[in-house]
């Protein structure tokens, strides 16, 4: 069993920079592939980053291009989201989840996801 505990949200203004941060229960943390989803009030979970089991790896959502950075840490079963210049409408609960994954690729889709973390709330006031 895969536990997440995601960490880091808060209230930031709008151009404001925040790190999401995520610890995953396990000793197989190096086997699963991760990713970063958010869901607003009244709208869909989506994903916004994926990471697979190495860092090369990584996928992003056209909003998000080029102001988030999805990493991971192996040896500390770690994974990251560094939000940059935080626009209103990226305020979301943030979940962390992971997937079981044999090969090095990323999961975009939320559905491909096995274990979630609570979630971590960001709010951004303009």
């Amino acid at each position: 069993q895969v536990q997440l505990v995601e960490s880091g949200g808060r209230l930031v203004q709008a151009g404001d920079s925040l790190r999401l941060s995520c610890a995953v229960s396990g000793r197989t943390f190096s086997s699963y592939a991760m990713g970063w989803l958010r869901q607003a009030p009244g709208k869909e979970r989506e994903l916004v980053a994926a990471i697979g089991r190495e860092e090369i790896n990584t996928y992003y959502k056209d909003l998000v291009k080029g102001r988030f950075t999805i990493s991971r840490d192996n040896a500390k079963n770690m994974v990251y989201l560094e939000m940059k210049s935080v626009k209103v409408e990226d305020a979301a609960v943030y979940f962390c989840a992971a997937k079981r994954a044999v090969a090095g690729g990323y999961f975009p889709r939320p559905a491909e996801y096995d274990y979630w973390g609570q979630g971590t709330q960001v709010t951004v006031s303009s």
